[in-house]
């Protein structure tokens, strides 16, 4: 699988590292080239630097050919405009976005996007743990 991960923080080196070892085509996409030092030494797939929200540099994130793409900046925004950009524009398959904020991921949900919400999903985990 050609996967595409815009934002190579914390979640979106992890998130490369593990798909580039399970053997999967792997682009690490920032803005910020001190961002890669995330990556493992043995990390076999391309960090790139640039903005995931111009379609040049995805077309050279090889996009076209992708059956997945990640946004996991720290944006919200930044991440739904390249999350439809991607699906959109680009027809990617496979389309996920991080989204903060609760109240707009179900409002993004409505748009067709597939939006995780690390804030959702901790808090239902603490409450869980509080529960047991």
């Amino acid at each position: 699988m050609k996967v595409i991960i815009m934002g190579c923080g914390r979640v979106g080196a992890q998130m490369a590292a593990l798909l580039d070892q399970e053997g999967h085509s792997v682009t690490a996409l920032d803005t910020d080239a001190y961002s890669f030092r995330r990556l493992p030494p043995d990390f076999k797939g391309e960090a790139l630097l640039g903005d995931g929200l111009d379609e040049d540099v995805l077309r050279r994130a090889g996009i076209e050919e992708a059956d997945a793409f990640v946004a996991v900046t720290q944006e919200d925004n930044r991440n739904v405009m390249a999350a439809q950009i991607a699906q959109k524009i680009f027809n990617v398959k496979k389309v996920v976005c991080r989204i903060y904020d609760p109240m707009r991921r179900d409002l993004y949900s409505v748009l067709g996007l597939e939006a995780i919400s690390p804030t959702i999903v901790l808090a239902e985990m603490l409450k869980e743990k509080l529960e047991s």
